[in-house]
């Protein structure tokens, strides 16, 4: 799976305002606070691009699901299940 952004980027700095009791939860359980962020951010950003990439091809999905309906599917006829 391709990276969805340049993981050898230098770090930078950033100011954040959380739930001060969640804060102090994380820390107590000694969470990376860098790293989980890291993750979050990836695994939100992955999530965009899927759904980016599914209303861009929205119509020729439709499409292709018309034609299997109507016509089914070349490997239909091979099937011994």
């Amino acid at each position: 799976m391709s990276q969805i952004y340049d993981i050898k980027a230098p770090k930078k700095p950033t100011n954040l305002s959380i739930n001060s009791d969640l804060l102090s939860k994380a820390r107590a359980s000694k969470i990376n606070l860098s790293a989980t962020l890291e993750s979050a951010l990836a695994q939100q950003l992955r999530k965009n691009e899927r759904e980016k990439w599914k209303n861009e091809n929205r119509e020729a999905i439709e499409a292709l699901n018309e034609l299997v309906e109507k016509h089914g599917l070349f490997s239909d006829s091979f099937r011994e299940f």
